[in-house]
């Protein structure tokens, strides 16, 4: 799809990687993680991307309250920016669990992964010696083991899920193998609108976060859909988040930044908020004459109404 100047900046804003004592500046409760969208979308950013964390312990939560609160916070004083909400959830979380805030909610956008893979997170134990709550070096460790699961039986009934709740599913593909599974899928009838791409790379299980890798992936999606016939974004974990999201750029994509996918402002510097983040991502854009699509702008690419 041809944008012109313009691309959608996407801000996650907590996820369900990094912990507590990975950064102080991390949101983990339902009020910080919405002041942060909040701020995020002032700087700059059409979508929020939420996930939902247990007030107490910083741990991810898929607990409807919690999303309730969040999106609560969010709407009473920004009706305008789009929310997508979860259903990747985090470690240990059933597709229930997961899928909930789907028909609880309604948003306009949510994320649905398409394709299982290896969810290593383990290596960032090596990174800490103290922990600040009892849940998270176990969490890591678990890792070890974990598959990130979603079989297609998991996404044809999610995706019957959000067609009933008049909900646009964001694909996350972690892997090449996930547009190949897209193809299926909506070679099989259970996709039937706009396809839209969220390109995932860089986790340790699935592919790399490199320029190679970013290209293999447009390749593939030409080749199986047509350069006009998707929508993608695309983001790098950790320090790749920026080079990736302006390699995006140059290849007609948008982008996604946040704290849930780096914690970092610079080498060795902490972003303080994920607004530090949507304007680094926006002052880049600008060094190359791209822009910023307002929450207008998004809805009138995805095809949806506010």
């Amino acid at each position: 799809m041809k944008l012109g100047s313009k691309r959608l900046v996407t801000a996650a804003i907590t996820g369900g990687i990094h912990s507590p004592t990975m950064s102080p500046y991390l949101p983990v409760n339902s009020k910080d993680i919405a002041r942060q969208a909040l701020d995020a979308a002032a700087a700059g950013a059409a979508v929020v991307h939420i996930h939902a964390r247990c007030n107490e312990t910083g741990k991810p939560s898929a607990k409807l309250e919690d999303f309730g609160d969040i999106l609560g916070m969010i709407r009473a004083e920004n009706d305008d920016v789009i929310i997508c909400v979860t259903t990747g959830g985090g470690l240990g979380m059933t597709m229930e669990e997961r899928t909930g805030p789907v028909p609880a909610f309604k948003p306009a956008l949510a994320s649905l992964n398409v394709g299982s893979i290896n969810w290593g997170l383990f290596p960032l134990l090596d990174r800490y010696k103290e922990w600040k709550h009892d849940w998270e070096q176990p969490f890591y460790e678990k890792t070890r083991e974990a598959i990130f699961t979603n079989t297609f039986i998991d996404v044809e009934r999610t995706l019957a899920l959000f067609c009933e709740c008049n909900v646009m599913p964001e694909f996350e593909c972690y892997d090449v193998g996930h547009i190949y599974n897209l193809k299926f899928l909506k070679d099989t009838g259970h996709i039937t609108g706009k396809i839209y791409m969220q390109f995932v790379l860089g986790i340790n299980g699935a592919l790399g976060a490199n320029p190679y890798d970013l290209i293999m992936m447009k390749q593939t999606a030409d080749r199986l859909f047509g350069e006009d016939g998707y929508i993608w974004s695309a983001f790098g974990a950790g320090r790749q988040e920026f080079p990736i999201c302006t390699q995006s750029l140059f290849l007609g994509g948008n982008v996604r930044v946040g704290l849930e996918d780096n914690l970092f402002l610079s080498k060795g510097v902490l972003a303080k908020n994920n607004a530090e983040l949507v304007e680094k991502m926006i002052r880049i854009m600008g060094e190359f004459n791209y822009e910023p699509m307002t929450p207008t702008e998004a809805r009138l690419m995805f095809g949806i109404e506010k």
